[in-house]
């Protein structure tokens, strides 16, 4: 099954995702922040990052940034997952090349849906 990278600083919707998605039979990996996902992305690939976009040290945004800029991650699917359904944050995300947009709370089936859209498409 596909491992995903979880980039969440809040606790709660850290154990949420990833007791739903570990339920569906995907790894998963937390990071905090964007700093814990570039180093998470160093010692393990991964076929989908999900990331918040508010978070401390590094935001969701600068973190796509760099994953975009970096060959190594530059067609990693990358999800952002946000409690900031505005359309600014969402069109700059879509613009600096996220694959998919999510606002928070979501409903377990369009996640897991957005997920098996970018992890099978890959296959």
């Amino acid at each position: 099954m596909a491992n995903i990278l979880i980039v969440e600083d809040q606790p709660l919707m850290q154990r949420i995702l990833e007791l739903g998605l570990r339920n569906q039979g995907y790894h998963i990996m937390m990071a905090d922040n964007g700093v814990e996902a570039l180093k998470c992305l160093e010692e393990m690939s991964f076929d989908l990052a999900l990331v918040d976009v508010g978070m401390p040290q590094m935001d969701g945004l600068t973190l796509l940034r760099h994953l975009r800029a970096d060959e190594r991650y530059a067609t990693l699917p990358v999800v952002m997952l946000t409690a900031n359904g505005q359309e600014a944050v969402r069109s700059e995300a879509l613009a600096l090349g996220a694959d998919g947009f999510l606002t928070k709370p979501t409903s377990p089936r369009d996640l897991l849906e957005t997920i098996r859209r970018f992890v099978y498409a890959q296959t």
